[in-house]
């Protein structure tokens, strides 16, 4: 490495900034021990699935956002920590709005009005052959993919099983089932356009 005057971090950095992607997967590997560290401190509520996905979101925008890092304006641990932090806000909040539309059955408090919450439309015979033959359909879609797609995309897609509880059936890091999810569904999406 060509001596610049900087520290190792600054260089790594600069360099970053200037679009090497291997200088990022540094910045990565010098930093994710103590972001990791700082989310399970500050942030009691993530369990280990959260902060790896936390992390993940955070290093992606820091990546997007490394050119308007400023090191006259603080180090980069502090900036990319506060993105961490950021991140792991909109996580929580995410998922607080999604869990407010569950109706909770064990609440006594409301499982009084659980009769309001369930749809009085009643669906028709039509409605239902076509809800049957598209599942069917999409069944056998699912039947078609890689066999390294083929079981995670039939958890979600059919069972609708969570990111989160296939991560954990299945063993994986939650950004592997999310990608294997996201590449699954566009592989569904060329089968439909061919046929």
């Amino acid at each position: 490495m060509a001596q610049t005057g900087l520290k190792p971090i600054d260089e790594m950095v600069r360099r970053a900034i200037i679009g090497d992607g291997t200088a990022f997967t540094a910045l990565w590997d010098a930093n994710i021990a103590s972001i990791r560290s700082y989310l399970r401190k500050t942030m009691k509520g993530l369990d280990h699935f959260y902060i790896e996905d936390v992390c993940s979101k955070a290093f992606e925008k820091a990546f997007r956002q490394i050119h308007s890092y400023d090191p006259a304006l603080g180090r980069f641990d502090v900036w990319l920590t506060r993105i961490a932090h950021n991140t792991a806000l909109d996580v929580i909040d995410k998922e607080t709005r999604r869990q407010r539309g569950f109706v909770f059955l064990d609440d006594d408090a409301r499982s009084l009005n659980v009769a309001d919450t369930i749809d009085e439309g009643v669906e028709d015979a039509l409605e239902g052959i076509i809800k049957t033959e598209a599942r069917e359909e999409t069944e056998q879609m699912v039947e078609g993919l890689p066999e390294l797609y083929r079981d995670i995309a039939h958890k979600r897609l059919i069972e609708g099983m969570q990111y989160k509880e296939i991560a954990e059936e299945t063993g994986l890091e939650l950004n592997t089932v999310r990608t294997r999810i996201r590449r699954a569904k566009q592989m569904l999406d060329k089968m439909k356009n061919e046929q």
